[in-house]
């Protein structure tokens, strides 16, 4: 069962959120602005946030970037909002999945399911003994470890998929469609969302775009993941 945070002003909603919740046996913390949510990821792990984007305070979307400044935590976005545009750019900004308001408990559930699948791999998926090696880069997918030259990499949680997705396939050119459907499990979006999560990650590599070592972008085509080539084998 999940840790979830309820961001949620209107008390009806909130209070028949929590009841839900809970019956599923979920533990469960709510708030009822964008600042009180911080204040919360800020000093509690949670496996989820439930964010409402019609705060008081702060407009969601707001919140949403604030929220991804400071966690990676699985946010599912609970709007009225319908348009298609504004849904994009939400999940571009970081969301994992939205509801379009009303929903029903069971699509609630559906959602949140899938989501923690995704953020939760299953142990049985990867051998124990499976690590992935490349150059001096060593990632562990069960237990979502990630070193380089035997230093450990603090990684966010879309870093650390992003990283180990192209670390299975060492050398190998992969589509920008392709990381968004397997990394984001998004079937569109824009070549930003993983241009940004590229640049964090060649930062914590202790490289650069115009002076890549593991990460190699092909323009129009893809990224691949290979081992400086001082680390190649002849």
């Amino acid at each position: 069962m999940a840790r979830v945070l309820v961001v949620e002003d209107d008390q009806f909603v909130r209070s028949a959120l929590i009841r839900h919740l809970t019956d599923a046996s979920h533990t469960v913390r709510s708030v009822g602005t964008a600042l009180e949510a911080l204040r919360e990821v800020a000093h509690v792990r949670f496996d989820l946030v439930i964010l409402d984007l019609g705060l008081p305070d702060l407009d969601g979307s707001e919140a949403l970037k604030m929220l991804r400044g400071i966690t990676d935590v699985p946010v599912i976005v609970a709007t009225a909002r319908d348009d298609e545009r504004e849904i994009v750019r939400l999940l571009n900004a970081g969301a994992d999945d939205y509801l379009t308001k009303p929903f029903s408990v069971e699509h609630l559930s559906a959602r949140m399911a899938a989501v923690l699948r995704r953020a939760r791999p299953v142990a049985g998926d990867v051998p124990p003994s499976t690590v992935l090696r490349v150059g001096g880069l060593a990632i562990d997918p069960l237990r979502r470890e990630a070193e380089l030259d035997g230093v450990r990499l603090d990684l966010t949680r879309r870093e650390f998929d992003l990283l180990a997705f192209l670390a299975g396939r060492p050398g190998v050119v992969v589509a920008r469609k392709e990381l968004l459907a397997e990394v984001w499990q998004q079937s569109y979006g824009d070549d930003q969302t993983i241009d940004v999560h590229l640049s964090w990650l060649r930062r914590k590599l202790g490289e650069t775009a115009a002076r890549p070592r593991y990460l190699h972008t092909l323009r129009g085509v893809g990224v691949k993941l290979e081992p400086p080539r001082a680390e190649r084998m002849p």
